[in-house]
């Protein structure tokens, strides 16, 4: 359910077009800064949710920096470290930052702050030299997977074992889902501990699909990204 700050939109009107507003016609969307994410469907069902959730998050905006300058880019802007590659770290305002090698880093925006654009996420001035930034906003897609569930369902394609005891909150694996190459990180969002997987956003729209029929054996469904808001 829409909260009462939230607005409706059509998602065909905005800026940049939800990769998925076709295929999630049912969805109610909010504008993001660009374009616009599904907050909720027409048959959200609490339940089915808190067995598997699928939401899509690539409306909300990203970055990366890569070079032996990037941490220190991004402690100039407040953010936390990971200790060591493939790890992430979540701050208070619910950004998450993961650590990808030695040298590059990804920075997921927050659900709090739709209004967030990528010029936002590199809003202090690059250092001179040995930092870049990286423009995952346009080359991944984002999806998430809440509900006790998840790996269960990542399980049926992924080679990794993401139960809790394995692959606890703030671990990443880079991998294959579904034969596709993907970033997939535990952490929180919105409060919420999901899976995010982020892959080449040309298979948008097949990753979904994938998703939500492996989820369908354990009851799993769509939702909007309220669902993932904890009150």
């Amino acid at each position: 359910m829409m909260t009462d700050s939230m607005t409706a939109v059509r998602p065909e009107q905005q800026l940049a077009r939800n990769g998925l507003y076709r295929k999630i016609a049912d969805a109610e969307f909010v504008a993001t800064a660009e374009s616009a994410i599904a907050a909720s469907f027409s048959a959200d069902d609490s339940s089915a949710q808190s067995r598997c959730a699928l939401t899509d998050m690539t409306p909300v905006v990203r970055g990366g920096f890569r070079g032996k300058a990037s941490a220190d880019h991004l402690q100039a802007l407040g953010l936390p470290i990971p200790e060591k590659p493939n790890q992430a770290l979540t701050t208070d305002k619910g950004e998450t930052v993961l650590r990808l090698s030695n040298t590059e880093y990804w920075l997921l925006g927050s659900v709090t702050d739709f209004g967030q654009t990528v010029a936002d996420v590199r809003s202090q001035a690059m250092p001179a030299a040995d930092c870049y930034p990286l423009f995952c906003n346009d080359s991944h897609a984002w999806l998430t997977l809440s509900g006790e569930h998840c790996a269960a369902v990542m399980a049926k394609l992924c080679g990794v074992d993401m139960r809790a005891e394995v692959f606890p909150s703030g671990s990443i694996a880079q991998t294959s889902v579904a034969r596709i190459n993907a970033i997939v990180v535990s952490h929180s969002v919105g409060g919420k501990a999901v899976f995010s997987l982020l892959f080449d956003t040309g298979y948008h729209a097949y990753m979904w699909d994938v998703l939500l029929d492996a989820s369908s054996e354990f009851g799993g469904v769509a939702a909007g990204v309220t669902a993932l808001m904890v009150d």
